[in-house]
Formats: C-alpha cells, structure tokens, sequence
C-alpha cells in the first residue's frame, strides 16, 4: 500500500515536471518568437559595460519588447546574455526577437549618414556636423580649408569627429593625389595645392557640371597672361571666411584688401576658399582646350564665355538687363 502510493506520488511528481518543462519550453519559444509591437523602426543603442537587466530596460522604453523579462529570457535561453556587442542597432518593426538577439550578437550595427555637399567651406561642414546625432567632439579641432572631400560618409553612434573628418582629409589626399598624375600637360599651376585653390574657386563659381571645364580654362588662361582672376567668391571668401554673405557685392567689396580678394592680388589665393568636389579637380587639372579669358552670368544659371573684352562687355549689360529686370 506504502509502495503504491509512493510511486503514485512519483508518477504524479514526474507528470508535474514534464509539464512545467513543456510549459517553460513553450514560454521560451513563444518569447523568442515575439515580433517587435512597435510601428516605426527604432534605434537601440548599447552602450560600453550595459548589463543585459540594463539593455533589457532599454528595449522595452523603445518598444523593442513589451516586458524587460521578453528580452532578458530570450538572450539567456540562446545563452547570449554576455556576448552582446555595444553599438547601435535598427529594430524594424514586426522583427523576431530571436533575430534582434542574433543582430546584436552579431554587432550587426546601425550606420548614420551624412552628406557633405561640394563647396562648402569647413565652418558650413562644422554646423553640418553639430547637427548630426550621435557624435563625439572630443579632441577636435579644425581642418585647414579645401582638406575635406564633399562625399556621402557613414558614421556609427559614438565615433569621433575627429576620426570622421580624418577619413575626409584621407579621402581629399587621395583622390587630390590620383587625379594629378592625370593632369593636363602645359598648365599654368604647378603643385597640387595650386590645383586645389583654384578647383575650390571653380566650384564657387559655378553650379552646372558642363562649365567647370570652361571656368578652369578662362582663370588658367588668365594666369597664363598674368591676368588678375577677378573671382567674386574670393571677395565674399575674404570677408565671411565661409559663410554667405548675405547681400549683393558692392564696389567696396571689390577694393578692400584681403589676402583672398583676387581682385586686388595677382595670381592665386594663398589657400583654398572651400572644399571643392572631385569633378572641380578634374576639371581644373584637364580644363577645356578654348580661348576664352571672360565669363557672366547669363540669366539662365550658366555663364556667357567670351575671348575678348569687348565682347565680354556686351555680355555684362545683357546680364544686367535680365538682373535689373527681375528686381
């Protein structure tokens, strides 16, 4: 009697066991099986030393999970739990978490992007870079103007100004560097940083990719005659270091001195006057085989070129006309 209902009692005991296992088990894939009830994609960022309590927390503020333990149980059942990597991750919505847990292991990390347009001077990359999230101005200090390559760059949560404006100044060099051993024979500049200057000032001049092969060829026509460059981006250059101007130039604009106002210097600007583009390089280093000494606005948003000054001279009051007529 004694031996039945002990085994009884063992028999029950084993069926209460397997019960809880299966009912853990199911638990467990169910869990694993979650989808993230969030609508919008969302940003988890672990940080250096987070405990997986911590990391847990902060997927449930997302709305990553519903329920820190949804997190905690699922890294600690694919035993995980110390093998998650710091770093920023996109959770999209309706994503498993078993394969938000596999990401992270993974250190499948979030990239950010951010795009540096061609001619804009180092204090217009700064105030881009001040706008973008998630970096880190520790230790920075400014690049020296016409360093930078205007590109697309990726960047993770937490890196450096620093280092991601150095992959800029590499990427500068390098391209600067590839593209001179392609150069024209008989130009009139004859270093590299001359073929900056001057691309940074062709890329101030104009907008519209057909003419920079044109604008290049008029100022090294121009230095070629030991013609002053007469470039109104210097001018502003010269007075805002950068930064728009904000107004129209004026005929004391034009005379005052600064070491960029190539209108009162000869020759080159002693530095670049913003960060040109490849394109700009090429166009200064192989620039159109034309004669032309002049170039004006026409209206359009392209230039009107011309050989001679008179010729150049008709093209101005045209321009002035259409300039006048808008106002």
């Amino acid at each position: 009697m004694i031996r039945s209902r002990f085994f009884t009692f063992l028999t029950i005991g084993g069926c209460m066991l397997v019960l809880a296992a299966a009912t853990a088990f199911g638990t467990v894939r169910h869990t694993l099986n979650l989808v993230t009830p969030s609508a919008q994609a969302r940003l988890l960022y672990i940080e250096p030393g987070d405990s997986l309590r911590r990391i847990a927390q902060k997927a449930t503020k997302l709305g990553i999970v519903q329920r820190p333990w949804h997190f905690w149980l699922a890294a600690r059942y694919v035993r995980q739990e110390t093998r998650l990597k710091a770093g920023e991750y996109e959770i999209k919505p309706s994503t498993a978490l078993a394969d938000v847990i596999k990401a992270v292991v993974a250190g499948d990390i979030y990239y950010r992007r951010i795009i540096i347009p061609e001619g804009f001077s180092v204090q217009q990359i700064e105030a881009l870079l001040t706008g973008a999230l998630g970096l880190n101005w520790d230790g920075y200090s400014a690049p020296d103007e016409g360093s930078l390559l205007p590109e697309t760059y990726y960047y993770t949560r937490g890196e450096s100004v620093s280092a991601l404006v150095g992959r800029m100044k590499k990427n500068m060099t390098d391209t600067l560097d590839l593209l001179w051993g392609t150069r024209a024979n008989g130009l009139a500049i004859t270093s590299k940083q001359d073929a900056l200057i001057l691309a940074s000032i062709v890329e101030k001049e104009t907008g519209v990719p057909q003419e920079r092969r044109l604008v290049a060829a008029v100022f090294l026509n121009r230095l070629k005659k030991r013609m002053r460059l007469q470039s109104d981006p210097t001018v502003v250059y010269g007075l805002t270091y950068g930064l728009p101007l904000g107004r129209r130039l004026t005929g004391a604009d034009l005379k005052m001195k600064t070491p960029f106002n190539t209108y009162q210097i000869s020759g080159l600007p002693s530095a670049p006057i913003a960060n040109p583009g490849r394109a700009s390089i090429e166009a200064v280093l192989r620039p159109s085989d034309v004669p032309y000494l002049y170039f004006v606005a026409d209206g359009t948003g392209a230039h009107a070129f011309s050989s001679t000054l008179k010729a150049h001279n008709r093209n101005v009051k045209k321009w002035r006309k259409i300039r006048d007529s808008a106002n």
